[in-house]
Parts: C-alpha cells; structure tokens; sequence
C-alpha cells in the first residue's frame, strides 16, 4: 500500500482537498451569482442557476476522458493536466462578457476539476476496499464539507472587499496550493506493473466491463437521484434564502450549518459503517430521505413557505441523512471494479453526474415561489433509490 510512505491522516486530507477545489469553484460562487447576472447580462434571475449546473456537466464528461488516461498513465500526472485546464477555464470565466462564454469557462471548468475529483477516488480505490474504504471515504467526505461549509462565507467577504472576478483567482491560488502538496507528498498509487496498455478501446472494454456488476450499475443509478436532488438545493439555495426569504445577508452562514448537518452524518458513518455495514446504512437512510420530504410536502402542500425555522430543520434532516449516502453509495459502486478503478470511476461519476444535471435543472426551474418543488423532488429522487436498492438480488453485492 503506497500510502504506507506518508501518514494515513495527511492522505486522507490530500484526497478531501483535492476534491475540495470542485466544491470551492462551486460554493464560493454562491453569494455572487446575482452580481455575475448582471455584470454579463442575465435577463432572467432563474439563468444564474446555469452558473452551478454547467460546472456539473462539465464534471461528468470531463471524468470520461481523465479517468481511463490515469489507468494508463498513472494518477498525478492526469490530475496535473486537468488542473492546467481549469486554469485556463478560469481565465476565460474572469473575462466573461456575456452568458455564453460564462457557461462554457463553466464547463472547462468542470472538465478540468473532474480530473482531480474522479483520480482522488481512484487513488482511494488503489489502497483500501471494502467497509474500510467506505470508512476512509467518510473521513474524506467530512474533511471534504468543511469547504461548502466555509465557502459561502469566504466568498462574500471577497465579493464584498474585491468583487466577484477575485472569487475566481482565490480558487486558482486554493488549487496551487494543492497541486504542490500532491506532488510534494503523495506518491503514485498506480505502480507502472498494474496499469493498463492506453488504447482507444479502453473505456469501451471498460464499460463493457463495468456493465456485468449489477451492483455497480445499480448503485450508480442511486448515486444520480442523489446527486441530482442535492444539486437542486445547491443551484436554488441562493434563490430560496436571499429572494424567497430576503436573507441575503445570513445565506453564507444558512449554507454553511446545513453543510455540518451533511458532515456531521459523514463523520458518524465513519464509525457506523465498520459496525453496520454500508448497504446497511444506505437501506436505512433512503427510507429517511424520502419520508421526511413526503412529510413536508404533506404539511405544506398548497401554502406559503414556513418560518425560515421550520424549513432550516427539514433541511438538516434532510442533509443529515444524505450524510449517510455520498461516501457509501460511491463504495459500494466501486467496490466490486477495482481492477479498473480509473475507468470505474469515471463510469460511475459520469453516469450520476450526468443523470443529476438534468434533474436539478427540470427540478429548479420550478423553484420560484416557494422551497415545495424542492422537497417534492428530494422525494421521487429518494423512492425511485429505494426500489432500485430493494430489486438489487442480495446474492450480486460484494462487500468485501
């Protein structure tokens, strides 16, 4: 195990970090999606949505490329390349003129970023398996949501102090800092003997493959309606506490206690899981997540939204339960692909990206008056999870 050369704990932060430049590019943006509107010429406050999404898209097929090259020609070095990427992206994004170039510097964007975000899981992938993967997984996770949850906050201060072009050059220098870590620190993880001949017929021969696992299949389905319902939260939450609300002020601390709600449950599941079990876990916690949205939809259903209270507690619920889901549901898709971690990894980060963009799109273009669409999305996302689970024949699920 290659991770034998630098502590346990600092490569469980390396992984959190680099995954954590994605939700920096994302969370930080937040508080400033209003001035980029108007700054570009955003007609329809609903289009700042683009904003969030894109970036989304351009993560899933960006995994695609990046995730079958690093089984054939090591981790770092991909991970590099699609940094440089971002770079590029982000520059293109800082000289933005109109929406257009802004959503595709988005995308590059998330291109570049998904380099970084799928290799991490990877690199994980080729040092541990089983429960204790998912354990490592939810230590990552909750180092992971300290950046959502800290984001929104730093964000304002530096739109507030330098406007929103120097959000986009905070991150630059967040992922130098990273990128000098990983190759200062990290060794590679896929040694030159267990890497695969590059041939275009990869990631065909790789999805071919990674089609015959039910339970990957299946628990990348799962991990889509996930993605997608929690997405809807993160593209509209700007619309729902500052426009809805009127909390313009207060939405980078809402956002960041609802995002140690998620890290909290991230953080129980690292112990949970070793006694539980991840399929376990993620049964009981999709039986969670869609009873407590059909249970706000029930109490409000054709009224006005609650005291900003009452809804501030169901989103903790409903995040405290999705805390359980992330780091499991991605396990237990990769479990059973290790032997090509990269293209599994890819596969599995592409379809449920992929499968999210459009949910939270169709989903969000309802959030306009009130947080309802938003809960009854959480629940058709979380029924349609539980009965792809509950079908999953027991006999297919490999967990160790």
């Amino acid at each position: 195990m290659s991770t034998k050369q630098i502590s346990k704990l600092e490569f469980i932060a390396l992984m959190a970090f680099l995954m954590s430049i994605v939700a920096l590019s994302i969370d930080a943006l937040l508080p400033a999606l209003d001035q980029i509107g108007l700054s570009i010429g955003i007609q329809d406050a609903r289009d700042n949505q683009l904003l969030v999404t894109m970036i989304f898209l351009g993560l899933g097929f960006g995994q695609l490329i990046f995730g079958p090259l690093s089984d054939s020609f090591g981790r770092k070095p991909i991970i590099y390349i699609g940094f440089i990427l971002f770079v590029l992206a982000s520059i293109l994004c800082v000289n933005a003129q109109s929406i257009e170039v802004m959503v595709i510097g988005r995308i590059l964007q998330g291109i570049g970023l998904s380099a970084p975000r799928t290799i991490s899981i990877a690199m994980v992938r080729d040092s541990f398996s089983g429960n204790y993967m998912a354990k490592i997984m939810s230590f990552i996770v909750v180092i992971f949501i300290l950046v959502p949850v800290i984001a929104p906050a730093i964000g304002k201060i530096i739109l507030d102090a330098f406007g929103w072009k120097a959000i986009f050059n905070s991150q630059l220098f967040f992922g130098l800092l990273i990128m000098f870590w990983l190759w200062k620190r990290q060794p590679e993880t896929l040694t030159k003997e267990k890497r695969t001949q590059f041939r275009l017929s990869l990631f065909i021969d790789g999805t071919k493959e990674f089609l015959k696992h039910k339970q990957a299949v299946i628990f990348t389905l799962v991990s889509g309606f996930i993605t997608g319902s929690f997405m809807v939260y993160l593209s509209a939450s700007q619309h729902i506490f500052q426009e809805q609300y009127q909390l313009t002020e207060e939405f980078p601390y809402i956002f960041a206690g609802l995002a140690i709600s998620v890290g909290f449950a991230t953080f129980l599941n690292g112990t949970f899981v070793m006694r539980f079990g991840m399929l376990k876990l993620v049964t009981v916690f999709l039986i969670v997540f869609t009873l407590i949205p059909l249970l706000y939809s029930f109490l409000f259903y054709n009224s006005s939204n609650p005291s900003i209270t009452v809804l501030l507690v169901f989103c903790a619920l409903q995040f405290f339960a999705i805390g359980f889901l992330f780091g499991n549901l991605r396990a237990l898709a990769m479990q059973p692909v290790g032997h090509i971690a990269g293209v599994g990894a890819a596969i599995n980060g592409f379809a449920s990206t992929i499968m999210a963009v459009p949910i939270a799109t169709y989903i969000g273009s309802y959030v306009i008056e009130d947080a309802l669409p938003l809960f009854i999305g959480f629940f058709f996302c979380g029924l349609i999870s539980l009965i792809l689970v509950i079908i999953l024949p027991k006999n297919s699920i490999t967990l160790d």
